[in-house]
């Protein structure tokens, strides 16, 4: 199984813990791709999961750039209008999977944009 994909796994079983319901994995548009897509209560979360094993190169949240961010904000109204739900309560959100020595830890960061 490649690297990011253990993440987003990682991040739904965080998520199913946690009272998410998941709607969608992997969403792909032109402007983007969208990992994964939850409902929390009557919000419609996409989330944006980066995985890394050191933070060498700075942590995970800090490649979601604003160029990333811009993509991040296309896609998800691409998706809105394509699947009709331009009224719904939605917000972004990164969530960060550190990998170490067989375990792992999850940093959920809600509402980055």
């Amino acid at each position: 199984m490649k690297f990011g994909k253990i993440g987003e796994e990682l991040a739904c079983q965080y998520l199913q813990k946690n009272g998410y319901k998941i709607i969608e994995k992997n969403f792909e548009a032109r402007q983007g791709e969208i990992d994964i897509i939850a409902m929390e209560q009557n919000e419609l979360v996409f989330i944006e999961v980066k995985t890394r094993t050191n933070i060498k190169y700075g942590k995970p949240v800090e490649s979601v750039d604003a160029n990333k961010q811009k993509h991040l904000i296309k896609t998800v109204e691409y998706y809105l209008y394509v699947r009709k739900l331009e009224n719904e309560f939605v917000r972004i959100d990164v969530i960060e999977i550190y990998l170490y020595n067989h375990k792992y830890k999850v940093n959920h960061i809600k509402q980055i944009i």
